[in-house]
């Protein structure tokens, strides 16, 4: 959701039932989808995902998962612009490629992690960017202007920060399905120092985005994550067993809800 809001303010006309439309496909049809999707090919007995205790998955989850996906499809297609459709296509196809199990890009560490923060952040950012605005396949000006491409960039690095700290209370139920996700490649402790690395760097890119006023008041939307980041780190240093499903969850929650805020401010300035 953060990466829509922030999408959505900074388009300069965007259209409102367009909008609209764009949030309703992403967040309650696509989404949801593709979770449904991986969770039936992952076929997770521990915690995982937004669930403490995943229910046992059945053909029906993988049946409701792709006639979801469909739906989407179909009103991208018509409600919004065939841009936007294949735009959503594209996103699904990836999304599947993730835990398909003749494929499955979870297996490779750095390979997932490049691809999600690639079309969770940059790809999602510019179609959303591009589509509440404007129809048709004209992209020119997205690769033209760097400010844009500043801003796809950030939306990335955030969730390249955040994505190894998805899987650090998972390394056994990774394990288990055979997948060398980054976390486990980094170790507990390591997974958050990369982790504390990326948020820096995607800060970086936010300072030289916004002008040092709006930076500021993003800093200051973001000190509750920052101080619980930083406690949960102390914490996991001390005993490892704190980088649970909880605080992950706690993390993930208190992030999203701050930059959601941040970026709705932004939206009705």
């Amino acid at each position: 959701m953060p990466v829509y809001w922030f999408a959505i303010s900074q388009a300069e006309n965007p259209d409102i039932e367009k909008s609209i439309w764009i949030f309703v496909i992403l967040h309650l049809l696509i989404y949801p989808a593709s979770n449904a999707y991986n969770s039936y090919f992952d076929k997770d007995e521990g915690s995982i995902g937004g669930l403490k205790n995943p229910p046992k998955v059945t053909r029906a989850l993988f049946q409701t998962a792709i006639r979801v996906d469909g739906l989407g499809f179909i009103l991208a297609l018509f409600l919004v612009d065939a841009g936007f459709g294949l735009g959503v296509f594209i996103y699904s196809m990836v999304s599947r490629a993730y835990s398909y199990d003749k494929i499955r890009l979870k297996k490779y560490p750095i390979l997932s992690w490049l691809i999600v923060g690639l079309f969770q952040g940059a790809f999602t950012y510019l179609i959303v960017y591009h589509y509440s605005q404007f129809t048709g396949f004209d992209f020119a000006y997205l690769l033209s202007d760097s400010s844009i491409l500043l801003a796809a960039l950030a939306s990335s690095i955030m969730l390249w920060a955040v994505y190894p700290l998805t899987q650090v209370y998972q390394h056994v139920q990774d394990a288990a399905n055979g997948d060398q996700t980054l976390s486990i490649l980094l170790g507990i402790k390591g997974t958050f120092l990369f982790s504390m690395i990326s948020f820096a760097v995607g800060f970086l890119c936010y300072y030289f985005y916004f002008d040092w006023d709006t930076f500021l008041i993003f800093l200051a939307f973001n000190i509750p994550s920052f101080v619980f980041f930083n406690w949960w780190i102390f914490k996991v240093f001390q005993n490892e067993s704190n980088a649970n499903f909880k605080n992950t969850m706690l993390m993930n929650v208190l992030a999203s809800l701050c930059l959601n805020l941040f970026y709705l401010w932004l939206v009705i300035q």
